[in-house]
């Protein structure tokens, strides 16, 4: 048997996903005061380059990306897709003005319309990105 339920608004969502850009392009030092109203205090973000949990993993990996890559923004490259308590967020990441990398995002919003959790997927690498080296890191 099927059950059929109608999709809440799928503002919350959209309201989460801009939160969530919001958070990875403010400047040094702001990530996590705006990872409070961001993401729940235990989110897990899986991706290619490793796991983290905690709005304060997550600060230190955008602060350690800034140090190396520079100046960076991430872009949405279409309006997220939203539906029950999801979002994909396909975006690029511009690093010095230079398209970097692409990528999709799922993200979990829970019930106070915050992140429970990221899962990210790379649709086109960054030059030279191995992989198996980030999986043996992420290990």
């Amino acid at each position: 048997m099927t059950r059929t339920t109608t999709d809440p608004t799928p503002a919350p969502l959209t309201d989460a996903v801009a939160r969530y850009l919001r958070f990875w392009n403010a400047p040094p030092g702001q990530q996590e005061q705006l990872g409070a109203d961001v993401f729940a205090d235990d989110v897990t973000s899986v991706t290619p380059v490793g796991i983290r949990t905690g709005v304060g993993e997550l600060a230190a990996f955008a602060r350690h990306f800034r140090e190396e890559a520079g100046a960076y923004e991430l872009r949405a490259r279409t309006e997220p897709d939203t539906h029950h308590d999801r979002a994909r967020l396909r975006w690029e990441l511009v690093v010095g003005g230079a398209s970097f990398a692409e990528g999709t995002d799922v993200l979990v919003v829970d019930a106070s319309g915050r992140i429970a959790s990221v899962t990210a997927f790379l649709d086109r690498a960054p030059e030279g990105f191995d992989a198996r080296a980030h999986a043996e890191e992420a290990s």
